[in-house]
């Protein structure tokens, strides 16, 4: 990566994805020197790797794919012992999950993955997404299944309005359906009642899948090639994934950056953004023990979220209209227990296993080994994290780890998963702000970006600096963007246009 001269400075806030994104990008630019501040110890936000005693945990989950070439070619260019990047365009989407490269030393980093999920519900194993196939049918039952094709034939002739998220549902996949795999779940999911939640958050997460589109897709070839421009997200059967989990990928940037003349303070909080004439001047930010520095700064890039970014802006006003929106911005925390087993009761090759059953508080499993071999220190074992969808301060999120550990484990005893004498040990991870939800104050999100968008120096980038339910991707392209706009590539206002002109997201959160 070249350096350029450095005679100004860009603070960027958060060390995740579209943070170390935006610092790679504006060093391989030149001419502006990244001041990383990120209030947690280690890098990679959401994307981080967890290590426990040498077994890793991925928050989340995080399949490495896109419909973007210029994400595939950051990935490809930036990765350890890379041999070579992609070489053209056609080779981004032949046959080869990627072209160009020494498949030896690609190996040496990042794994080819096959995408297995599957629904558990009825007891019994589904294809996720639903396919129209025998097996789906012989798990529903002959009555169930009448019931979703006469739902389906009723709402393809009866179009409901589309006012909610439930009424978007509906029309998509009939009223039975909807009952069986979308309501309970979503509700797990958000804490709310799809018919609480707007249709909108459907038109952006899932607007290309329908009973139709997966009916259409079981007699489609699979598509194994990297770039996925026409290909559904929840359809992609095929990925890369860092063998010691996306936190590798992270902690190699943020190395990269570091070494290339960036400065990174970990563990230092914003606490105000001082403003002159309009434009954001310096950043003053906490660390360890009360510390204090003083960042002063010609650009800001905030992947912090919305209402921390406002109300610590210093020397101008904000309006309380828009205040009020950032302050009251609805958002899902999670949690994930993470479960070592001595091994299952049944061999389960998914990576992820949603859990439709209604008895149960856990809404989704990760079995890690299947991610990647090397995720685990023994390979006699099995690790499991065992995903809870919650609010900071409700009754999920401040059970004891001791408590939160009890739970995933009956709950893994009574799916049938694990033997009650096959735990070694556990660990919890509570992770705020983990999931942009868009109801309740998100209404207003426009008087927000209107008002963040007239600071001319300052770019919101990342799921939480544009409260945006992105993927790994898309944060990355908003910081693409952003550094675009610096130079005058693009306008700043494109940087919004990230996930909302495109119809893919990562895996089935509702």
């Amino acid at each position: 990566m070249a350096i350029g001269s450095m005679d100004r400075v860009a603070v960027v806030v958060g060390a995740g994805p579209a943070g170390l994104t935006a610092a790679h990008e504006l060093l391989k630019r030149g001419g502006v020197h990244p001041v990383i501040i990120e209030a947690d110890t280690v890098v990679g936000g959401l994307s981080r790797t967890v290590n426990v005693n040498g077994n890793r945990m991925d928050i989340g989950g995080h399949r490495f794919f896109s419909k973007n070439r210029d994400v595939i070619r950051w990935w490809l260019n930036v990765l350890p012992l890379q041999s070579a990047p992609a070489k053209d365009e056609a080779s981004l989407g032949s046959d080869s999950p990627v072209s160009g490269c020494d498949p030896e030393l690609l190996d040496n980093v990042m794994l080819r993955r096959r995408r297995l999920s599957r629904i558990f519900f009825l007891r019994r194993f589904f294809d996720y997404p639903i396919k129209v196939s025998l097996s789906t049918f012989r798990n529903l039952g002959l009555y169930r299944t009448f019931k979703v094709v006469c739902g389906y034939l009723v709402a393809r002739v009866c179009r409901r309005e589309e006012a909610t998220l439930e009424d978007f549902y509906i029309n998509r996949f009939g009223r039975p359906l909807y009952r069986l795999f979308f309501e309970e779940y979503t509700a797990k999911v958000w804490g709310k009642h799809p018919s609480e939640l707007s249709a909108g958050w459907g038109s952006q997460r899932i607007k290309g899948i329908s009973l139709y589109s997966l009916l259409c897709n079981a007699f489609k070839p699979r598509d194994c090639s990297l770039l996925q421009e026409g290909v559904e997200t929840s359809l992609i059967e095929s990925f890369l994934y860092p063998k010691l989990g996306p936190g590798q990928l992270w902690e190699h940037v943020a190395d990269d950056v570091v070494n290339c003349g960036a400065e990174m303070l970990l563990g230092y909080k914003v606490t105000k953004i001082n403003m002159t004439d309009g434009k954001v001047v310096s950043v003053i930010c906490e660390g360890p023990e009360g510390v204090e520095r003083v960042v002063c700064c010609d650009y800001l890039f905030s992947s912090m979220p919305l209402s921390g970014l406002l109300t610590s802006i210093s020397g101008m006003e904000v309006p309380s209209a828009v205040l009020d929106v950032a302050r009251n911005l609805p958002y899902r925390d999670f949690v994930t227990v993470g479960l070592l087993l001595k091994g299952l009761t049944a061999h389960i090759p998914d990576t992820w296993v949603y859990i439709q059953e209604r008895d149960f508080k856990v809404g989704r499993l990760q079995f890690f080994n299947n991610w990647s071999p090397y995720m685990v220190a023994d390979s006699n074992t099995v690790f499991i994290g065992m995903e809870y969808f919650c609010n900071e301060g409700d009754d999920l999120w401040n059970m004891s780890d001791s408590a939160l550990s009890a739970l995933a484990f009956d709950e893994l005893l009574r799916i049938g998963f694990a033997g009650s004498d096959s735990l070694l040990w556990s660990n919890v991870i509570r992770m705020r702000k983990a999931y942009p939800a868009y109801h309740g104050s998100y209404a207003g999100i426009d008087a927000v970006q209107g008002f963040v968008d007239g600071i001319s120096n300052l770019y919101c980038i990342g799921r939480n600096g544009q409260h945006r339910y992105n993927n790994m991707d898309h944060s990355m392209l908003s910081a693409m963007r952003a550094v675009d706009a610096l130079h005058g590539v693009c306008h700043k206002s494109s940087l919004w246009d990230v996930n909302t002109d495109m119809s893919y997201n990562e895996e089935r959160i509702g």
